[in-house]
């Protein structure tokens, strides 16, 4: 293919602006899926994507289309998510592209992840084409909407179109920019092979399949290539393209976007962000790749049966492969057993991940108190850095804490400022900044803990401003803290799978929160249950689930009230035994109350 006629894009924008809708649209307008084929969210191929109406993972597609100068062009389109989650998945696609349409709401007009994903855009050096999309709804405000992506955005009003990708409006006008104003990519086919690995997925006969964009060179099939991160090689088994069904071809040029196959069958051997090169004609120097990723949240990951440990081992490689910024290592718990302490970038990432686990590899999970990185200053001065309670030294051993702070950009309609503002303090925020982007709406700034804001405070957000407020947040620094170990009791045991670090002061409430909440799902047993919280040995909270009751005297009738008795006793003895060597059975849905609590 002609490199001059190659257009490389992505489509970024908020959470629910309609990205994957307007990706439809394109495909079905230059007839790259045929309408017997065709179905909503055409890209989104996981059945959580199309559940939760949401991108989760990025998606690259091959069109051909016809522009109006008469000439075919060869488009490379990557769908992105919008939550703030899978910001990683936006930068790996952007990284792979020369241009991006940038898609606002209509109705919403700009939001804070709006802002994330243009900044991003804007650090590769894109050409940004704002798309202004939902115009058909009644709810549009189409000249406010230009106005604040001019002012807020330093976008030209004049490069703005106006589509509605539901009814397919704009569509060519779309198409037309993507030719005119995105540049063709760079590079030179003559040059050493050089393509970059910006994704991959497992298939269980063709190994690891490849996804990637070829900077330089040309990639055949038959090639020895190699891995420039470990030096392996491998032969190319099968090239080929997404249109958007996978498809072989005989080669990939410079310029293009497809994935190759060499019957890859360790999932630890491919990373995302390496470079593929030609073995007997190596490049000299690897591509830049992609910045190294940080995980904010960290929680433990448990087979529900211990046995399943190995199923799950291999689970977690295989997934890592289509998700990159997901990290683990193998933990131990007393009362869980073998499971892995995963790092993700947020809550809802954890979710998916989890739910992933569950659905594509069938297994039952269990998943404890989510924690975040603390730095610890020993006497000794030694600085550790823990996410996990039962890591963290003795508070005698301690000399100073610090935990991880994130500046949180809160875009909400004004009469909502109150409630956010409420919020915001009563998770220990520092008041920055309140801007109008316009009459209705305003731009709050907080420097907020992470801990306070990784559980339920997006969800917080949402509730409270009827589903128009939007966050973003970027980590800012470490500053000073006071912590306390907080632990759960079960039958005077401690459960390691509850216990977790928290804020001193706010440690009673949790402690009690979390007590209540598992009273309410942990099912009655044959024997009492005695639940309590405790800090440092000390009891802070305390409930208890009283036992089944079992009327052992219902066979007794008339008699001597001491064959009572003797039953009774005897039924005293064998509780006692019970609630010795009883194990408590802990439902799912405890797990997931204490965690919410």
């Amino acid at each position: 293919m002609d490199k001059s006629l190659i257009r490389n894009f992505s489509i970024i924008a908020h959470i629910d602006h309609g990205k994957s809708t307007l990706a439809d649209r394109i495909l079905q307008f230059t007839g790259a899926i045929s309408e017997r084929e065709f179905h909503d969210q055409l890209l989104d191929d996981m059945d959580l994507e199309r559940e939760r109406g949401i991108t989760i993972k990025a998606s690259a597609v091959r069109i051909n289309y016809t522009a109006k100068d008469g000439r075919v062009y060869e488009l490379n389109l990557i769908d992105t998510p919008g939550h703030v989650d899978f910001t990683y998945e936006v930068s790996k696609s952007v990284g792979a592209c020369e241009g991006a349409l940038l898609v606002v709401d209509a109705a919403q007009g700009v939001e804070a992840q709006t802002v994330a994903n243009l900044y991003l855009a804007m650090e590769h050096n894109l050409k940004i084409i704002p798309v202004i999309n939902k115009i058909d709804l009644p709810s549009a405000q189409i000249e406010r909407v230009k106005k604040e992506i001019s002012d807020m955005l330093a976008l030209e009003a004049d490069d703005i179109i106006l589509a509605s990708a539901k009814l397919g409006q704009g569509t060519r006008d779309i198409l037309e920019a993507v030719v005119l104003r995105i540049p063709a990519p760079g590079g030179d086919a003559s040059n050493p092979l050089q393509c970059l690995i910006f994704d991959s997925k497992f298939d269980t006969y063709r190994g690891v399949i490849i996804l990637i964009r070829v900077m330089n060179g040309i990639l055949r099939k038959g090639m020895k290539v190699m891995m420039m991160s470990n030096g392996k090689t491998y032969d190319v088994l099968e090239v080929g393209i997404f249109n958007p069904r996978e498809a072989q071809v005989r080669e990939l040029s410079c310029g293009e976007v497809g994935y190759v196959a060499c019957n890859v069958r360790d999932a630890r051997e491919v990373w995302v962000g390496d470079t593929i090169t030609d073995s007997e004609n190596p490049a000299q120097i690897a591509l830049p790749g992609y910045k190294k990723i940080h995980p904010m949240v960290f929680s433990g990951i448990y087979p529900a049966n211990s046995a399943d440990f190995p199923s799950l081992k291999e689970a977690i490689e295989k997934l890592r492969l289509s998700d990159a910024s997901f990290v683990f290592e193998p933990e131990k718990s007393v009362s869980l057993g073998m499971g892995f302490r995963c790092g993700f970038l947020g809550l809802l990432h954890m979710e998916i991940v989890q739910e992933r686990l569950e659905r594509e590899f069938d297994l039952n999970l269990v998943v404890t108190t989510p924690s975040v990185i603390y730095k610890i200053t020993k006497n000794t001065g030694e600085v550790l850095e823990i996410d996990n309670p039962m890591k963290l030294p003795n508070s005698g051993e301690i000399t100073d804490v610090s935990e991880p702070y994130v500046r949180a950009y809160i875009i909400t309609p004004k009469e909502f400022i109150g409630n956010i503002l409420e919020l915001s303090e009563s998770r220990r925020g520092a008041y920055v900044s309140t801007e109008y982007i316009e009459e209705t709406r305003a731009q709050i700034v907080y420097d907020l803990p992470l801990s306070e804001i990784i559980v339920d405070f997006y969800d917080k957000i949402k509730s409270m401003t009827k589903g128009y407020g939007s966050l973003d947040y970027e980590l800012l620094d470490y500053r000073p803290t006071t912590i306390a170990k907080l632990d759960i009791l079960i039958n005077g045991e401690i459960y390691d799978a509850f216990s977790s670090i928290v804020f001193k002061d706010k440690a009673y409430s949790k402690g009690k929160a979390i007590i209540e909440k598992l009273k309410e799902n942990i099912p009655r047993h044959l024997f009492q249950i005695i639940l309590q919280a405790a800090i440092g040995g000390q009891i802070i909270s305390r409930e208890t689930i009283k036992s089944v009751g079992k009327n052992v005297t219902a066979k007794c009738y008339g008699g001597d009230i001491t064959r009572k008795r003797k039953l009774w006793e005897k039924q005293k003895e064998g509780k006692k035994k019970m609630k010795q060597f009883g194990k408590v059975e802990i439902p799912q849905e405890a797990f997931f109350a204490a965690l919410k609590a």
